[in-house]
């Protein structure tokens, strides 16, 4: 099978790629645009993409050579998946391999959001700092406050377990149906988790149901003391309205690790400093990295070989 990896992977597991498939590594920092991506499903028997890469309804119009793209991430919201059924082309993710880390990434980003950890660091870099004072940077104490989590899937539930047993927090979250995640935790509609938490955290997957989910009347919401957490998606989140709260203090601050329309970060965004910026930080560790790369691979080998791939993904 002719393969293309559209981004740099870990070493190791570009080693064994080049060791499975006759493959083209892209390599480029940009993703894909439909264009592109449509030469390269008609040039190449499998893709191995990852997040902003357009595999979109344009990408896969005509009669693509490519029958499988395997996804470098658990999200893929940037491949229309409906379309490359259409087409015949099998689509995989990269679930589980990213859990833990995700969730650890929405917990720095709740802590340094209630505890002004950013523009604390940039004061000190300014060399602005004269000494401890008893009033300076008075953040939020976040043991024994409310979380809400929106979406109890397996990242909301490692979000809401560190929550639970690293800071004796209540747990409320929002999911069609209850469950038990084995420990305390109340099913809620959102309209309750928004005015009762005191930290809402977004973990619920992009798709055109969850695009705008929080908008100008959700953080309306929110208590005004209240901290809105985002690791998901961009676009689940009105961004423009987000920066109207936080400008008039609708709410009290907000911790982002995606954007809207990534990687264009607002001015707004990053002049305030009632919110922590992160680059898309969620999955980047060594060994987390190396992992989605393998499940990836599993993917593929599994398809090349005449198997369903493992994370096979359906409309």
């Amino acid at each position: 099978m002719k393969l293309l990896v559209t981004r740099q992977l870990t070493p190791e597991v570009e080693a064994r790629v080049a060791a499975e498939f006759d493959v083209t590594f892209r390599n480029g920092d940009a993703p894909m645009d439909a264009q592109e991506a449509r030469a390269a499903l008609a040039s190449h028997d499998a893709l191995l993409v990852t997040l902003g890469d357009q595999l979109s309804a344009e990408a896969f119009a005509g009669a693509p050579r490519a029958k499988m793209v395997a996804n470098f991430g658990v999200g893929y919201n940037h491949i229309d998946v409906a379309a490359a059924t259409e087409a015949g082309v099998t689509v995989s993710n990269t679930p589980g391999a990213v859990t833990d880390a995700t969730a650890d990434i929405a917990l720095m980003l709740l802590l340094m959001s209630a505890r002004r950890a950013g523009a604390g660091e940039r004061f000190v870099r300014r060399g602005d700092w004269t000494g401890w004072t008893p009033t300076q940077f008075l953040g939020t104490h976040v043991s024994g406050k409310t979380v809400g989590i929106i979406g109890l899937g397996r990242i909301g539930t490692a979000i809401a377990k560190r929550c639970h047993f690293g800071f004796g927090m209540e747990v409320l979250y929002t999911k069609r149906s209850p469950t038990d995640p084995g420990f305390p935790a109340r099913h809620v509609d959102q309209d309750t988790l928004l005015a009762q938490a005191d930290f809402v955290v977004i973990a619920v997957p992009a798709s055109p149901a969850t695009h705008h989910l929080i908008g100008a009347a959700q953080i309306a919401q929110m208590q005004p003391h209240a901290h809105l957490i985002n690791i998901a998606r961009g676009d689940i989140v009105d961004e423009a309205a987000l920066i109207v709260a936080l400008q008039s203090d609708t709410i009290a601050g907000a911790g982002l690790d995606v954007y809207e329309r990534e990687p264009e970060v607002p001015e707004a965004l990053r002049a305030m400093e009632n919110v922590t910026l992160l680059p898309h930080l969620g999955t980047a560790a060594l060994e987390v990295r190396d992992a989605m790369g393998h499940m990836a691979l599993d993917n593929l080998i599994a398809f090349r070989d005449g198997r369903v791939p493992p994370n096979r993904v359906t409309p």
